[in-house]
């Protein structure tokens, strides 16, 4: 297995991120509710299917993706650092969805600080030839600049692998 620089920098920033949303849930008191949350027993026989998926590096460093969630596309930034696919709420209408303030009963830990949010389930979600069936998502009330694509997508698959100039999913 090979490492290079932009490799280590890009887990690094991973591992970060999610020590860093671990801290922030732990001290808002919302750790034990994520743990508490956990998928129904049919994930585990849904895995992703399809065909292998590359998605290439922006040229602002991030990995940038136009998934098709629930058949409209939706352009997505790549973030292992978050727990669910998070929409914003622009895109969740362009998706159909429609949610009144009741709706955004959750809050979750940002890097700017706690926003509320509407848990979802995602029918599709499918990057090129990766696709993934019910896909536990949040639609964040506000604040969200672009959607991500998170690990309720990423950890259904059988692997991804970045290199410095692209990331492969792999159902």
């Amino acid at each position: 297995m090979r490492f290079d620089l932009s490799s280590l920098g890009i887990m690094a920033a991973a591992v970060a991120s999610a020590l860093t949303t671990v801290w922030w849930m732990d001290q808002a008191g919302l750790r034990g509710q994520a743990q508490a949350a956990t998928y129904p027993a049919v994930h585990a026989v849904m895995p992703a299917h399809g065909a292998p998926a590359r998605v290439l590096k922006g040229l602002d460093g991030h990995y940038w993706a136009d998934a098709l969630i629930e058949g409209r596309a939706v352009r997505v930034m790549v973030d292992t650092g978050s727990s669910v696919v998070a929409l914003t709420r622009n895109d969740a209408a362009r998706l159909g969805l429609k949610l009144t303030s009741d709706d955004f009963s959750g809050t979750i830990v940002t890097a700017s600080g706690p926003v509320r949010a509407a848990p979802v389930e995602l029918q599709t979600v499918a990057v090129a030839g990766a696709r993934v069936e019910r896909v536990e998502a949040m639609v964040v009330e506000r604040g969200l600049p672009h959607s991500l694509l998170g690990m309720s997508y990423l950890g259904r698959l059988s692997a991804f692998t970045a290199t410095p100039a692209s990331l492969t999913l792999r159902p």
